[in-house]
């Protein structure tokens, strides 16, 4: 009897912790399944560059290996070359935006062939600095103005947004002025300066058109600016018969002269567009690519790279062509000294006279898609900037009306003021390269700092030497923006109380841009442990903040 007990106690017992154990499995099964639903919704509520159902799929047209994690890209297809195609064209619409045709036109006039070497190199140190913002959005899954915001203390990527929009402003000022210019040139002084920036001011509801379907058709009108540009200005090209011998020579024989310097400093200054380093991180996740399938990524990045050197080779012809056609033209003249974007066109009609198509419209019309499509690309990185930094989720034509506000406002009020003359317009364009060379280091440090670290770019990040090869590219740019900078305000700032205000703003400058380098590790540990103790307030801890350096020192504080 106590047997027949003892096993149906037993037996009991088992019964209750078997049902303990699945109330156990349930609640475990409940909790991962909330832990699962809260992440699912916390990514749900995170600012991303591309929705899943925006992104381009690619295709395998051949059943090939590197599905798998092996870490081994499929082999070479043109087709899928193509579907990677677009991304780097959109990119290179910086490097053709009227600020950098007018740095083309005043070097051909003032200087020359003799510059067009220097052309060549920063076109190629450009590249590098693209190719590294590419690599860091398709080996991620996020563009660089996300990364800052989860890689910097709260304070210092509240600095570098205010940094970015800074520049993004400056840049879309002179990108609308163009489109004005140009409008006003092709409508033969009808239309004013202010109407041509209300006309461009429209082209966000273009942009908004065009995205709603689908981003290859955005990519597709995209090239039809460029292919307009290529062939306006081939066309002045031909018409001008720049010499072959001057033309190689500048090339291939690198000049400079100290009556040429500004003019060499604008060159490899206007190469680097700060709100084009955070654009190109963010055009790449426009095709579907796993950051976790390691030949994926790889394969990502060869198409990338083939791309962007093309569409940075068709941006150098065009370069090319404009400064050559001025250097033509203009360069030993009285009118070299005077030219710029307002009267280019003018001393163009009247060196060269009508032909089958007049060279006055034919510059006009280069210049129009050269303005219409910067400006609508600065839209566009507007958007992932302030989404990117502040992390907002907004509707995509509030986003676009805010960020077009941000330019617009201003370059309405600049077109008013700015209105009476040639030169008036010229010292803004000074003020405005000034402006935005100022925030060069802001998009280049951050830029450098992580995709160099392994932690966020695993088995992806740059080694050593192209390391070390792009900090130098980055401190040449720096330097030589720096000498821009001094050289203008040596020259500008008068009186003691605006020489009191603008060394006061130096300082905190050359600050935050020592603190940012002393985060990025690029610096011997010896030298950051030199840094006086009073630099560490500028090191400011904000709740949950992030140790860039060590992220497994990363705490939760409240210092």
């Amino acid at each position: 009897m106590c047997s027949g007990e003892s096993t149906m106690n037993g037996a009991q017992s088992r019964d209750d912790e078997s049902k303990e154990d699945d109330r156990d499995a349930e609640a475990n099964r409940l909790l991962h399944h909330q832990q699962q639903k809260q992440s699912t919704s916390s990514k749900d509520d995170e600012e991303v560059a591309y929705e899943a159902g925006e992104k381009i799929q690619v295709v395998d047209f051949d059943s090939v290996d590197g599905d798998d994690d092996s870490g081994v890209p499929p082999p070479f297809s043109w087709k899928k070359l193509w579907l990677f195609t677009g991304p780097g064209f959109l990119m290179s619409i910086a490097f053709l935006d009227p600020g950098n045709l007018e740095g083309d036109l005043q070097a051909g006039a003032i200087a020359g062939y003799t510059l067009l070497w220097l052309l060549m190199w920063a076109t190629f140190m450009g590249l590098l600095i693209q190719l590294l913002s590419a690599r860091i959005g398709v080996a991620t899954g996020r563009h660089l103005a996300e990364l800052c915001r989860e890689e910097y203390p709260n304070w210092a990527r509240l600095v570098l947004w205010f940094m970015a929009e800074l520049a993004l402003i400056g840049a879309d000022i002179q990108e609308v002025i163009g489109s004005a210019i140009a409008i006003q040139i092709l409508s033969r002084g009808v239309f004013p300066l202010w109407l041509g920036v209300l006309i461009t001011a429209s082209d966000c509801f273009v942009f908004l058109f065009l995205e709603n379907y689908g981003v290859r058709k955005l990519e597709a009108a995209f090239a039809v600016l460029i292919a307009t540009m290529a062939l306006s200005f081939a066309w002045m090209f031909a018409d001008t018969k720049p010499s072959e011998k001057e033309l190689l020579t500048g090339i291939l024989l690198p000049r400079l002269s100290s009556k040429t310097i500004r003019q060499a400093v604008g060159v490899v200054g206007c190469v680097i567009m700060p709100h084009n380093v955070f654009l190109h991180s963010a055009l790449v996740q426009s095709r579907k690519i796993d950051p976790q399938k390691k030949g994926r990524v790889q394969e990502a990045l060869n198409y990338y790279t083939i791309e962007s050197t093309v569409a940075l080779a068709v941006s150098f012809m065009i370069n090319l062509f404009v400064t050559t056609v001025f250097a033509k033209g203009f360069y030993g003249t009285k009118q070299a000294d005077s030219i710029g974007l307002v009267n280019a066109g003018q001393y163009l009609e009247e060196k060269y006279g009508g032909g089958i198509f007049p060279i006055l419209y034919i510059w006009g019309i280069g210049l129009l898609a050269a303005g219409q499509s910067s400006t609508i690309t600065g839209t566009y990185a507007g958007q992932f900037i302030m989404g990117g930094f502040l992390n907002l989720r907004l509707k995509k034509w509030l986003r676009a009306l805010i960020t077009r506000s941000f330019a617009i406002v201003p370059t309405i009020v600049v077109a008013i003021v700015f209105n009476t003359s040639e030169a008036s317009l010229d010292v803004l364009n000074e003020w405005l390269n000034v402006l935005q060379s100022m925030q060069i280091p802001f998009a280049l440090i951050p830029l450098l700092t992580l995709v160099s670290k392994e932690h966020i770019m695993g088995t992806f990040r740059v080694g050593p030497v192209l390391e070390r090869v792009a900090w130098t590219i980055a401190a040449l740019i720096m330097v030589i923006n720096g000498y821009l900078l001094l050289d203008f305000f040596l020259s500008e700032v008068k009186g003691l109380l605006l020489g009191f205000v603008v060394c006061s703003c130096t300082a905190a400058y050359v600050a935050f841009i020592a603190y940012l380098v002393s985060q990025s590790g690029a610096l011997p540990h010896t030298w950051v442990n030199r840094i006086p103790k009073g630099f560490s307030l500028l090191q400011i801890e904000s709740t949950n903040s992030y140790d860039i350096k060590n992220p497994e020192n990363s705490t939760a504080n409240s210092s």
